[in-house]
């Protein structure tokens, strides 16, 4: 009989939980632009309720701190993110047309979503210092390098050649060059986003991250 008023329950359970959940999900996409625009410093629960239609109050309710709630917002963005790489990944057919993607969509993003990105390396600055940001900072850079490797593999299928590289290393480079841009965008260097894009297709096809074969000629790669 226990068995049979648990069973009948389970489902109104998960969808307490479900529904939990998107309301979280539907709090952080409101309170992710103060967050990229103000930065973790000078953001509060109270400072994100008075720019958005919620409370500070239910705020507080769907999320302990302000920790939590950039967490969850972080995590949002760098989710949607990985799906529009991964599209350039499984849509390009050739060398060129993948890296002449790849670099077109980091240049994308650093020109239109730059507020964003800064909120996700002020996080993972903080994690430096804030222990509670480690382990979600951590996942985080995992699923980016993840996603750059699958670029790279992908890269290294329609060569014909092997990567030269470790899944670390990679994203280092495209990282790098990325935090690097997004500093001189931010600082009004209005070249930073076009010098962005040749860079990232420079190291994609270059030797760099491809080993060339003994045989083989990288300029007929790309």
């Amino acid at each position: 009989m226990t068995q049979l008023i648990d069973a009948g329950r389970d489902p109104i359970s998960r969808r307490q939980v479900n529904k939990f959940a998107e309301r979280r999900a539907q709090l952080a996409a409101a309170a992710l632009q103060t967050l990229s625009e103000l930065g973790y410093a000078r953001t509060s629960l109270r400072e994100i309720a008075q720019n958005s239609e919620f409370s500070h109050g239910v705020l507080h309710y769907y999320f302990s701190d302000k920790n939590e709630l950039i967490i969850e917002c972080v995590r949002q963005y760098k989710a949607e993110c990985v799906t529009r790489y991964d599209e350039i990944v499984l849509r390009s057919t050739s060398p060129a047309e993948l890296a002449e993607r790849f670099g077109n969509a980091m240049a994308g993003t650093l020109r239109d979503e730059a507020h964003m990105h800064r909120l996700w390396y002020d996080m993972r600055s903080q994690a430096l210092f804030e222990p509670s940001f480690r382990a979600d900072v951590r996942e985080l850079d995992h699923g980016l390098e993840q996603m750059i490797w699958r670029m790279v593999g992908k890269y290294a299928e329609l060569t014909g050649l092997p990567p030269a590289v470790s899944p670390t290393v990679a994203y280092a480079v495209f990282d790098g060059l990325f935090q690097q841009s997004l500093l001189a965008h931010l600082s009004g260097d209005v070249t930073a986003a076009d010098e962005l894009r040749r860079n990232v297709q420079s190291v994609l096809v270059g030797p760099m991250l491809v080993r060339p074969g003994p045989d083989s000629d990288m300029a007929r790669t790309h």
